[in-house]
């Protein structure tokens, strides 16, 4: 297959170009149908993919987007940090027996495990912060960390169970000194935790293999796999708005370290931004709304997250920053989702600079961030409802400008434009793109 410019793309990568919520579970469940694999490389269940499928909702947080295609099978490699408790829980959530997700569902050996201990953690320090990050709460940084002052435990160690029982008990202990003398906070109840895991042990340990190697044998047999990322670039824990950021690395670079192979030139990245700009939680937010704009932004969009059903904020969409995302990344092509929002405005804004600005978007982490005041190039809006639409060429003609304003601005194509929750509702302005509509 090609892709955009007609590049051969045996192997696809999406990811999120903004603050996450950009539309990538979608877009993903859209285009899994012409793979053979999808694989999550990073993050955990802080992250949310919502799917429409036949008017019914789907919210995905571990599961990779393509488990809703049942001819595609999903890894979840060893970057990911792995809930058991919760991935069980979103299994029974989409109805999959035992038998099918053993058979299409793989697990890193490698994934390190997440504990009620820490999501206790994360509720501790997000409490007792003066300046809240807004984190999910669900754990995901603490787990990190585990795994990075090299005490975490894995998915392989419950092969052991005596082992495993003392670990565990090392681990909870240790984190329960400090939720008890630092923070004065609920203790995590270790043979409750012990309990919990040994249940669900004979369930996952046959979805358990080397996933770095089942990624490099699909390949070896020619396999098409798609590279499903989390969250966005603007939240990377190196080029994000720090400290206002996720616990993982967002960039396509990620996807080396997460699955244990290499980036090669036949991965197509594709980059999915919204046609507007939203965040959850605290950080610098240049474009953000405060009016009825951005009241009505939240209402048309259904901006609530879909892991915390927190309320978005709402805002343009920031063109620099999504300059900036995309020479971090390094992009082949674009997405643009929920276009569709915009209809009904009269007019559109897009920051195209920074009022005193020297130098490039976030280089200076939160605090230089917070301080910029953005300049706006003004567009006229549409008032015809595009919802659904799937051909270009019946788009308003300021829709189109839009498109093609982004497009020139950050001088990367635009593949794919989103126009309706469902997989079917979008439009492939590239001819040698994936026409997800032939499989829809």
């Amino acid at each position: 297959m090609d892709g955009a410019g007609g590049k051969a793309m045996n192997h696809l990568l999406v990811f999120g170009l903004q603050w996450g919520d950009e539309g990538k579970g979608k877009i993903v469940d859209c285009l899994a149908d012409h793979f053979d694999a999808v694989v999550r490389f990073q993050g955990g269940h802080n992250a949310g993919h919502t799917v429409i499928v036949k008017h019914e909702k789907k919210v995905l947080h571990l599961l990779p987007s393509g488990i809703l295609r049942p001819q595609v099978h999903c890894l979840i490699a060893n970057g990911v940090v792995l809930s058991l408790p919760h991935l069980y829980q979103e299994l029974q959530a989409i109805d999959m027996d035992s038998t099918e997700a053993q058979a299409r569902l793989s697990l890193s050996c490698n994934c390190p495990l997440l504990f009620h201990c820490h999501r206790l953690l994360d509720q501790a320090r997000e409490q007792k912060r003066t300046d809240a990050i807004g984190t999910t709460c669900r754990g995901i940084g603490p787990a990190y960390e585990d795994k990075v002052a090299r005490r975490a435990l894995r998915l392989s160690d419950l092969l052991d169970e005596k082992r495993f029982a003392a670990q565990l008990k090392e681990l909870v202990d240790y984190h329960n000194t400090m939720l008890r003398h630092y923070y004065h906070f609920e203790l995590c109840d270790y043979q409750s935790e012990l309990d919990d895991l040994m249940s669900l042990r004979d369930y996952f340990l046959p979805m358990m293999t080397d996933v770095s190697a089942k990624i490099m044998a699909l390949r070896s047999a020619g396999k098409k796999i798609l590279y499903e990322g989390a969250q966005g670039v603007l939240l990377d824990i190196d080029h994000g708005t720090y400290p206002y950021v996720t616990s993982s690395n967002t960039v396509p670079s990620a996807v080396a370290v997460g699955s244990g192979v290499s980036l090669n030139d036949d991965i197509h990245k594709l980059g999915v931004v919204k046609a507007y700009a939203t965040r959850v939680g605290a950080g610098p937010f240049p474009t953000e709304l405060h009016n009825e704009v951005g009241m009505r932004l939240a209402r048309q969009g259904n901006e609530f997250g879909a892991t915390t059903g927190r309320a978005r904020r709402c805002g343009w969409l920031d063109v620099c920053a999504l300059r900036y995302a995309i020479a971090v990344s390094g992009v082949d092509s674009l997405c643009l989702t929920k276009l569709d929002v915009l209809s009904g405005l009269t007019e559109l804004r897009l920051c195209t600079e920074y009022q005193g600005a020297s130098n490039g978007y976030y280089s200076y982490g939160a605090q230089t961030c917070a301080a910029y005041k953005p300049s706006y190039y003004t567009m006229a809006g549409w008032d015809e409802d595009i919802t659904g639409l799937r051909d270009g060429d019946a788009l308003p003609a300021a829709a189109r400008d839009y498109i093609d304003y982004i497009e020139s601005f950050v001088e990367v194509p635009i593949s794919i434009v989103s126009t309706g929750r469902t997989r079917d509702d979008s439009i492939i302005r590239q001819p040698h793109f994936f026409d997800c509509r032939q499989t829809a």
